[in-house]
Protein backbone atom coordinates (compact mmCIF):
# COMPACT_ATOMS: atom_id res chain seq x y z
CA UNK A 1 0.00 0.00 0.00
CA UNK A 2 1.05 3.47 -0.13
CA UNK A 3 1.62 5.64 2.61
CA UNK A 4 2.78 8.93 3.71
CA UNK A 5 5.85 9.33 5.94
CA UNK A 6 3.64 10.01 8.54
CA UNK A 7 1.98 6.43 8.44
CA UNK A 8 -1.54 7.49 6.85
CA UNK A 9 -2.63 5.81 3.45
CA UNK A 10 -5.38 8.86 2.89
CA UNK A 11 -5.42 12.22 4.22
CA UNK A 12 -8.04 13.58 5.85
CA UNK A 13 -11.07 13.32 4.12
CA UNK A 14 -9.83 10.26 1.94
CA UNK A 15 -7.65 12.60 0.04
CA UNK A 16 -5.36 10.57 -2.16
CA UNK A 17 -3.53 13.37 -4.57
CA UNK A 18 -0.54 12.96 -2.71
CA UNK A 19 -0.13 9.50 -3.90
CA UNK A 20 0.25 9.96 -7.48
CA UNK A 21 2.99 7.15 -8.85
CA UNK A 22 5.67 7.99 -11.40
CA UNK A 23 5.89 6.05 -14.10
CA UNK A 24 8.32 3.98 -12.82
CA UNK A 25 6.52 3.22 -9.71
CA UNK A 26 2.79 2.77 -11.44
CA UNK A 27 5.15 -0.11 -13.91
CA UNK A 28 6.36 -1.61 -10.48
CA UNK A 29 2.31 -1.54 -9.22
CA UNK A 30 1.36 -3.09 -12.68
CA UNK A 31 4.22 -5.92 -12.21
CA UNK A 32 3.08 -7.13 -8.63
CA UNK A 33 -0.70 -6.95 -9.71
CA UNK A 34 0.81 -9.00 -13.05
CA UNK A 35 1.87 -11.68 -9.83
CA UNK A 36 -1.07 -11.86 -7.62
CA UNK A 37 -2.88 -14.82 -7.69
CA UNK A 38 -6.08 -13.41 -5.86
CA UNK A 39 -6.60 -9.84 -4.84
CA UNK A 40 -8.34 -8.46 -1.58
CA UNK A 41 -10.87 -5.50 -1.71
CA UNK A 42 -12.55 -3.86 1.04
CA UNK A 43 -15.59 -1.93 -0.05
CA UNK A 44 -14.13 1.00 -0.90
CA UNK A 45 -10.94 0.33 -2.42
CA UNK A 46 -13.32 -1.87 -4.63
CA UNK A 47 -15.39 1.03 -5.67
CA UNK A 48 -13.02 3.49 -6.35
CA UNK A 49 -10.90 0.25 -8.64
CA UNK A 50 -13.89 -0.93 -9.70
CA UNK A 51 -14.99 2.61 -11.07
CA UNK A 52 -11.92 3.05 -12.87
CA UNK A 53 -10.14 -0.19 -14.05
CA UNK A 54 -12.36 -2.26 -16.10
CA UNK A 55 -12.56 0.26 -18.34
CA UNK A 56 -9.60 2.15 -18.43
CA UNK A 57 -7.76 1.11 -21.43
CA UNK A 58 -10.84 2.12 -23.56
CA UNK A 59 -10.33 6.07 -22.53
CA UNK A 60 -9.12 8.46 -25.31
CA UNK A 61 -5.44 8.85 -24.54
CA UNK A 62 -4.87 5.89 -22.70
CA UNK A 63 -1.01 4.88 -22.76
CA UNK A 64 0.29 1.76 -22.66
CA UNK A 65 1.15 1.31 -19.11
CA UNK A 66 -2.53 2.35 -18.36
CA UNK A 67 -3.64 -0.73 -21.21
CA UNK A 68 -1.48 -3.24 -19.09
CA UNK A 69 -2.51 -2.28 -15.55
CA UNK A 70 -6.30 -2.30 -16.99
CA UNK A 71 -5.69 -5.81 -18.29
CA UNK A 72 -4.19 -7.38 -15.50
CA UNK A 73 -6.70 -5.73 -12.91
CA UNK A 74 -9.41 -7.54 -15.10
CA UNK A 75 -7.46 -10.45 -15.19
CA UNK A 76 -6.78 -11.38 -11.59
CA UNK A 77 -9.41 -12.93 -9.59
CA UNK A 78 -10.74 -10.67 -6.92
CA UNK A 79 -12.07 -11.02 -3.53
CA UNK A 80 -14.57 -8.61 -2.04
CA UNK A 81 -15.39 -7.84 1.27
CA UNK A 82 -18.57 -6.13 2.45
CA UNK A 83 -21.16 -6.26 4.80
CA UNK A 84 -23.57 -3.65 2.28
CA UNK A 85 -22.88 -4.75 -1.08
CA UNK A 86 -25.35 -7.06 -2.59
CA UNK A 87 -23.23 -7.74 -5.90
CA UNK A 88 -19.81 -7.37 -7.29
CA UNK A 89 -18.94 -8.06 -11.33
CA UNK A 90 -16.41 -8.96 -13.22
CA UNK A 91 -13.25 -11.22 -12.18
CA UNK A 92 -14.72 -10.76 -8.56
CA UNK A 93 -16.92 -12.58 -5.91
CA UNK A 94 -18.19 -10.65 -3.10
CA UNK A 95 -17.90 -11.85 1.12
CA UNK A 96 -20.13 -10.82 3.13
CA UNK A 97 -19.33 -12.89 6.25
CA UNK A 98 -16.39 -12.75 8.48
CA UNK A 99 -13.11 -11.45 6.56
CA UNK A 100 -10.71 -13.20 8.65
CA UNK A 101 -12.57 -16.63 8.79
CA UNK A 102 -12.55 -16.44 4.66
CA UNK A 103 -8.45 -14.92 4.83
CA UNK A 104 -7.28 -17.71 6.65
CA UNK A 105 -9.52 -19.89 4.41
CA UNK A 106 -7.99 -18.81 1.36
CA UNK A 107 -4.59 -18.56 2.88
CA UNK A 108 -4.67 -21.98 3.78
CA UNK A 109 -5.50 -23.14 -0.34
CA UNK A 110 -2.30 -22.01 -1.47
CA UNK A 111 -3.28 -20.28 -4.54
CA UNK A 112 -0.62 -18.61 -5.11
CA UNK A 113 0.11 -14.24 -3.67
CA UNK A 114 -2.78 -12.72 -2.27
CA UNK A 115 -2.40 -8.92 -2.01
CA UNK A 116 -4.57 -6.98 0.85
CA UNK A 117 -6.14 -3.55 -0.32
CA UNK A 118 -7.98 -1.36 1.59
CA UNK A 119 -7.33 0.02 5.32
CA UNK A 120 -9.64 -1.74 7.00
CA UNK A 121 -9.26 -5.37 5.98
CA UNK A 122 -5.70 -4.98 5.75
CA UNK A 123 -6.40 -4.18 9.56
CA UNK A 124 -8.07 -6.70 10.36
CA UNK A 125 -5.34 -9.44 8.58
CA UNK A 126 -2.39 -7.62 10.16
CA UNK A 127 -4.28 -8.20 13.61
CA UNK A 128 -5.18 -11.60 12.95
CA UNK A 129 -1.36 -12.71 12.02
CA UNK A 130 -2.61 -13.37 8.05
CA UNK A 131 -0.18 -11.33 6.57
CA UNK A 132 3.18 -12.71 5.48
CA UNK A 133 5.00 -9.98 3.44
CA UNK A 134 4.60 -5.99 3.74
CA UNK A 135 5.24 -3.97 0.76
CA UNK A 136 5.17 -0.38 2.10
CA UNK A 137 5.39 2.42 -0.55
CA UNK A 138 6.39 5.64 0.98
CA UNK A 139 5.68 8.84 -0.41
CA UNK A 140 7.59 12.30 1.11
CA UNK A 141 4.65 14.24 2.12
CA UNK A 142 3.25 14.83 5.83
CA UNK A 143 -0.32 14.47 5.36
CA UNK A 144 -1.16 15.46 9.67
CA UNK A 145 -3.72 12.64 9.95
CA UNK A 146 -6.41 10.85 8.01
CA UNK A 147 -6.59 6.76 7.43
CA UNK A 148 -3.48 5.48 9.38
CA UNK A 149 -1.39 2.21 8.00
CA UNK A 150 -1.14 0.14 10.46
CA UNK A 151 -3.89 -1.06 13.13
CA UNK A 152 -3.08 -0.58 16.51
CA UNK A 153 -1.77 -4.28 17.89
CA UNK A 154 -1.79 -6.50 21.00
CA UNK A 155 1.78 -7.56 19.82
CA UNK A 156 5.24 -6.59 18.51
CA UNK A 157 5.39 -8.24 14.85
CA UNK A 158 9.36 -8.89 13.64
CA UNK A 159 9.80 -8.35 10.31
CA UNK A 160 13.50 -8.94 8.22
CA UNK A 161 13.94 -6.37 5.18
CA UNK A 162 13.90 -8.10 2.36
CA UNK A 163 14.13 -4.79 -0.33
CA UNK A 164 14.42 -1.55 -0.46
CA UNK A 165 14.18 0.49 -4.08
CA UNK A 166 14.03 4.35 -4.59
CA UNK A 167 11.21 5.96 -7.35
CA UNK A 168 11.80 9.12 -8.96
CA UNK A 169 10.23 11.83 -6.41
CA UNK A 170 11.65 10.49 -3.53
CA UNK A 171 9.43 7.62 -3.12
CA UNK A 172 10.83 4.62 -1.47
CA UNK A 173 9.82 1.09 -1.72
CA UNK A 174 10.23 -0.95 1.38
CA UNK A 175 9.44 -4.81 1.76
CA UNK A 176 9.63 -6.51 4.35
CA UNK A 177 9.19 -10.29 5.50
CA UNK A 178 7.50 -11.36 9.07
CA UNK A 179 9.60 -13.46 10.66
CA UNK A 180 7.72 -16.34 12.75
Amino acid sequence: MSTSLDGYVAAPGDDLSWGVPSDELFQWWSDRVGATGLALYGRRLWEGMNAHWPTADQQPGATPAVVEYARRWRDVPKVVFSATLRAVDGNARLVTGDAVTEMTRLKAEDGGPMDVGGATLAAAAVRAGLVDEYAVVTHPVLVGGGTPFFPALDSRVALTLVETRTFPGGVVLTRYQVRR
